[in-house]
């Protein structure tokens, strides 16, 4: 039987090998989506979900957010009120290196959502942070406009 979907990352890694980085960290498949890619839209915040919420509040066009949460586990940088906004504005998906919350309301939205875990706590809401910047995940540059792809075996981004 083969996958209907139009990629896999294993496969585009096979085919274009060192032009695309893989990105070693380990996330949990949490949306309702798991095989998702786009152009890659970033932003960089500690424990404050203010900008990730502005941005996907704005058109998405398909793209991938990447947020650099700078790996704390210590407060959810997404929920489901945020990514349901996501999934009004036409965002692909939303890889987290951090937590979310209210998994299983995830879990039912057609979005793409990568993270570390979950955490019921919230974050702050001051908007602290950079929007649309190369973020590094693990040695792992995700640039603005870069392509990425993301299924159950991992992230690809063009190098």
């Amino acid at each position: 039987m083969t996958d209907p979907r139009p990629f896999t990352t294993a496969d585009l890694y096979d085919e274009r090998g060192e032009q695309l980085m893989s990105c070693p960290r380990q996330f949990l498949d949490l949306g309702g989506v798991r095989a998702f890619s786009g152009p890659v839209r970033t932003v960089r915040c500690f424990q404050d979900n203010g900008l990730v919420k502005a941005v996907l509040n704005s058109p998405g066009d398909g793209a991938v957010l990447v947020v650099d949460g700078h790996g704390s586990m210590g407060t959810a940088l997404m929920g489901d009120m945020i990514a349901e906004a996501a999934v009004r504005n036409g965002w692909a998906g939303v890889i987290v290196n951090g937590p979310v919350r209210d998994r299983v309301a995830l879990a039912g939205l057609a979005l793409g959502v990568k993270a570390l875990g979950s955490n019921p706590r919230k974050s702050a809401k001051d908007g602290a942070g950079e929007q649309d910047v190369p973020v590094v995940i693990e040695g792992v540059t995700f640039r603005p406009g870069r392509t990425v792809w993301a299924d159950e075996d991992g992230i690809l981004v063009e190098g």
